[in-house]
């Protein structure tokens, strides 16, 4: 049973459970003779979550498990005990702890602190834009939190409303460092050209396959504070890579355009963060939250009032990929030309156009010869934003087609090509049949 809290985003009083609603096991499952099984919490792209009994310590833990097709795979298991070893040296009230990593066969797991309350993206989906001051005091903890994890060289790449936990007491916690990128590590599933994270979320030169550092994490953060203060992240579109170009070369729009009650200089927070030239943003997660507390305060903040403004600026190209978005996004002052000199110019672009768009797609979608296979995950029945959330977190790609139904309500998913379950590659896409309702 939840207990019943203030609300701390618009003031109500509400009642607070787990975060996810976990399903019971059939059979009590215990690992390492410590850990006994209780309840499925949720599923991600590279493992299961479940809620469990500490038998040693009597106390409610979350378990990681590593899917099967994974387990198989050394370099994911790799991956995966990085991500253990990382996240335990993380020490911080804004961090979820992790207690404990082991293997019991060919099962990897992983224990973590079990989080009583909502993800940030339950609220959003529920209760619309935050206030503006509950938005910055949410940012300003995860600053915290991120700000700990880059003094230990410790990259999130995946910072996103699903992986920041609001507790039943308000406090904030930034989870699933699974995606984590160390800066002195030579592994090659960090090396460059490696696309990994969420697409709403992407920095620009995560977008790209670009060198990443703890300044991209900033751009997630400025994107997840949009979307808390506008209720809708800055941009959207019917496929990643749509989503990923608009990132590497469309200017956000700016959110008191959608929310006139945001406060100016929290706006100028916002697009300081998010700019597209990691040079341009602030350079530690610690200068974001002291600008963020500056503004609780009611004092000036150090950034720009200009920021919303400010003319976007793409960072430096040192990959093929990002040629196509500097063509598109750097505005050009040349002087007079001859008439067949611009048409020459034209078709070289569209040229570079489609020859980007192919190798921006490749990285997206894992490139190279060889790709790990995905089981298309169970999203029959659910709404369709949660089915997205779900296929997009499974890394596949979605198409989504709208279909009248007598039976199905309106906006739930009526089935799956390919169907739940079938393994395919991560260059797939997923068409999601969407009940219209009645014809």
């Amino acid at each position: 049973m939840g207990r019943e809290v203030g609300n701390p985003w618009n003031g109500e009083r509400r009642s607070l459970g787990v975060s996810v609603p976990s399903r019971p096991v059939s059979e009590a499952r215990i690992l390492g003779d410590r850990y006994r099984l209780t309840g499925h919490i949720a599923r991600g792209g590279m493992a299961d979550v479940w809620e469990a009994e500490d038998l040693v310590l009597s106390r409610q833990v979350a378990v990681k498990i590593l899917h099967d097709q994974f387990a198989r795979d050394e370099a994911f298991v790799r991956r995966f005990q990085k991500e253990a070893k990382a996240a335990a040296n993380l020490n911080h009230p804004n961090i979820v702890s992790i207690y404990d990593w082991s293997q019991e066969g060919d099962t990897y797991y992983m224990v973590m602190e079990l989080i009583t309350g909502r993800t940030l993206r339950d609220i959003l989906r529920n209760e619309g834009a935050l206030l503006p001051r509950r938005a910055a005091e949410i940012m300003a903890e995860s600053a915290a939190a991120l700000a700990v994890a880059h003094e230990q060289d410790v990259v999130h790449r995946d910072f996103k409303a699903a992986n920041v936990m609001i507790a039943g007491d308000g406090t904030t916690k930034v989870a699933d460092f699974g995606i984590y990128f160390a800066v002195d590590d030579s592994d090659e599933l960090t090396k460059t050209g490696a696309v990994i994270g969420t697409a709403t979320y992407f920095s620009p030169e995560q977008a790209q396959g670009l060198p990443v550092d703890a300044r991209s994490d900033i751009y997630s953060m400025g994107v997840v504070l949009y979307e808390m203060l506008a209720g809708a992240p800055p941009f959207s579109a019917d496929s990643a890579v749509a989503v990923a170009y608009q990132h590497v070369s469309e200017p956000p729009t700016p959110p008191r355009t959608l929310n006139p009650d945001i406060p100016t200089d929290l706006e100028a927070i916002v697009m300081t963060a998010m700019e597209k030239n990691p040079d341009d943003r602030y350079q530690t997660a610690g200068e974001l939250r002291a600008d963020l507390l500056r503004y609780l305060a009611g004092d000036p903040i150090a950034a720009s009032s200009e920021a919303p403004t400010r003319m976007i600026r793409t960072p430096p190209a040192t990959v093929p990929p990002d040629e196509t978005a500097r063509a598109v996004a750097l505005a050009h002052e040349e002087p007079e030309t001859p008439l067949w000199t611009y048409a020459a110019t034209i078709g070289g672009l569209l040229v570079l156009l489609v020859a980007g768009i192919f190798i921006l797609t490749r990285l997206l979608s894992g490139g190279g010869d060889e790709v790990a296979e995905i089981t298309v995950p169970d999203v029959i029945g659910m709404d369709a934003d949660s089915a997205f959330d779900a296929i997009q977190d499974a890394d596949l790609r979605i198409t989504r087609t709208i279909e009248p139904s007598e039976t199905v309500p309106a906006g739930i998913v009526i089935s799956t090509q390919p169907e739940s379950g079938v393994a395919v590659d991560a260059r797939s896409i997923v068409r999601v049949v969407v009940s219209g309702g009645a014809e």
